[in-house]
C-alpha cells in the first residue's frame, strides 16, 4: 500500500509546489487540508480544486472560523493572554486549530505522515509538530522547506517545469500570517529594527494619527465570555469581527516589538490585532471589578505561563490543559459590562457595572455614608507590620 502523508495546505505557491515535491522525494500520495481561520484570501472551494491539479490525491477544507474563535480565541481572552505582555498570540493560536483537522485528517486517510510548509527557524514548526504528537504520537512530520530544502528559487523552477496552475509572481518583502484574531508581519526592511514601519504593511488597522470621531462601544460579557455589542447578541467570531472593524478604524490593536523566539532567537515583528485587543482590555477591567482580590493576584501569574505555554506550541499539554480549568474557574464571575472610548489608537475603559460586582460604593465612598470601619486600621497595621518591625530592630542594632 502506498503511503500518505497529509499536506497543510494554504493554497499558495509554497505548499501547491510541496505536493509534487513530496510526492518525489517519498513516493508518498499527498492529500493537502485547508483550514479557514478568517485569514482572508481565495474561496475554499478555489483552493481545494487548486490542491487537486497540483497533484493531490484528496483535497479537504474546513471552514472553522467559530471553531477558531470559541475555542482558541476565547481561551486566550479569558485568560488575557499576552505574550511578553504585548502579543495576543495571534498565530500562536491558530496551529493548534490546524493541527487538529490535519491529525482528523491524517486518521480518516490512513496517513502515516504530516507536511507543513515551515522553515527550521521559527516557532511555527515547533507549534505543528509538537500539536501533533501531542494527539497522534505514532504520526511522523515532515517540512519539505526545511528538510529538503525547497527553496522558493527551487519551487519556483519546480512549478515551471510540472506546468503547475499557479501563479509564479515576485515573493511580498513580507512574511505575513494573518486570522481572524489579527496579523502579523515580518522580514523584509522591518528586520533592521532601527527602521519604523510604514503605513503600507498595516491592513487591519487605519492610521491612528488621522483625525476622527471617537467611537464608543459597550461590550458585554457573561462568564467571561463577550455575548453582546452594544446591546445586540454576538457570537465570540462576531464581537472579534466587529472590534477588528471599529477598533482597527481607530488605529488600535498595533504593535511592534522585538521578541523572544522559543528556538533562542529574538526576532522584530509587528502585530495587528485590534479585536484582540479591544475585547483583553475590557475583559481586564471586568475582572479588576469582579474577581477577588487574591485570586486576581494569583491568576495574573498563571495569564503569564498560559501565554508562554501557548506560544511554545504546548496547546496540547497537560499543564496548559490544567490551567485551562483554573482559568474558566476565575472566569465564573466575570460577567457585565464594559463601556469604551476607541479613539487614536487606545481603547479607554471609562464605564464598568455588573451583578456580580465586588465594587461596594458605601466601602469606597469618603463623603456621608461611609460604612467602612476606620477604628480597625491601626490594629491592622500594627500586626501587619510586626514582623518587618521586628527585623529592623535587630537590624538597625
Amino acid at each position: 500500500m502506498t503511503e500518505r502523508v497529509v499536506l497543510a495546505y494554504s493554497g499558495g505557491l509554497d505548499t501547491s509546489v510541496a505536493i509534487g515535491w513530496i510526492a518525489e522525494e517519498t513516493g508518498a500520495e499527498v492529500i493537502a487540508v485547508a483550514v479557514d481561520v478568517g485569514q482572508g484570501g481565495e474561496d475554499l472551494d478555489v483552493i481545494r480544486k487548486r490542491a487537486l491539479a497540483c497533484g493531490a490525491v484528496e483535497a479537504e477544507v474546513a471552514d472553522a472560523k467559530d471553531e477558531f474563535a470559541d475555542e482558541y480565541c476565547l481561551p486566550a481572552i479569558k485568560a488575557n493572554a499576552l505574550y511578553m505582555d504585548r502579543y495576543p498570540l495571534v498565530s500562536a493560536l491558530s496551529r493548534p486549530t490546524i493541527v487538529k483537522h490535519l491529525v482528523a485528517a491524517a486518521k480518516k486517510h490512513g496517513a502515516t505522515t504530516v507536511a507543513h510548509g515551515c522553515t527550521g527557524k521559527g516557532n511555527d514548526q515547533v507549534r505543528f509538530e509538537a500539536g501533533i504528537v501531542a494527539l497522534a504520537p505514532d504520526l511522523k512530520c515532515i517540512a519539505p522547506v526545511r528538510d529538503y530544502a525547497m527553496t522558493r528559487d527551487k519551487a519556483i523552477a519546480f512549478c515551471e517545469e510540472k506546468q503547475l496552475p499557479i501563479a509564479t509572481t515576485k515573493k511580498s518583502p513580507y512574511s505575513i500570517d494573518q486570522n481572524v484574531f489579527g496579523r502579523a508581519v515580518e522580514t523584509g526592511f522591518l528586520e533592521d529594527i532601527w527602521n519604523a514601519p510604514i503605513e503600507d504593511i498595516y491592513e487591519y488597522t487605519s492610521n491612528p494619527a488621522t483625525p476622527r470621531e471617537a467611537d464608543e462601544v459597550v461590550i458585554t460579557f457573561k462568564e467571561g465570555v463577550p455575548v453582546a455589542i452594544d446591546g445586540k447578541p454576538v457570537t465570540v467570531l462576531q464581537a472579534i469581527q466587529q472590534l477588528n472593524e471599529r477598533a482597527g478604524a481607530q488605529g488600535i490593536g498595533r504593535i511592534d516589538m522585538v521578541e523572544d523566539r522559543l528556538v533562542g532567537i529574538k526576532s522584530r515583528e509587528v502585530y495587528e490585532a485590534p479585536g484582540a485587543i479591544a475585547l483583553i482590555t475590557a475583559h481586564q477591567e471586568l475582572e479588576n471589578v469582579t474577581v477577588e482580590r487574591e485570586l486576581a493576584r494569583y491568576k495574573r501569574q498563571v495569564e503569564q505561563r498560559w501565554g508562554e505555554l501557548v506560544y511554545d506550541g504546548q496547546w496540547f499539554s497537560p499543564l496548559k490543559r490544567a490551567l485551562d480549568g483554573f482559568i474558566n474557574e476565575a472566569n465564573q464571575h466575570v460577567s457585565g459590562d464594559i463601556r469604551m472610548t476607541l479613539h487614536g489608537g487606545r481603547a479607554v475603559v471609562t464605564g464598568r457595572r455588573s451583578q456580580e460586582s465586588l465594587y461596594d460604593f458605601n466601602l469606597a465612598t469618603y463623603d456621608t455614608g461611609d460604612t467602612f470601619d476606620q477604628s480597625a486600621a491601626k490594629g491592622f497595621i500594627d500586626i501587619y507590620s510586626l514582623s518587618s518591625k521586628i527585623a529592623a530592630k535587630r537590624d538597625l542594632a
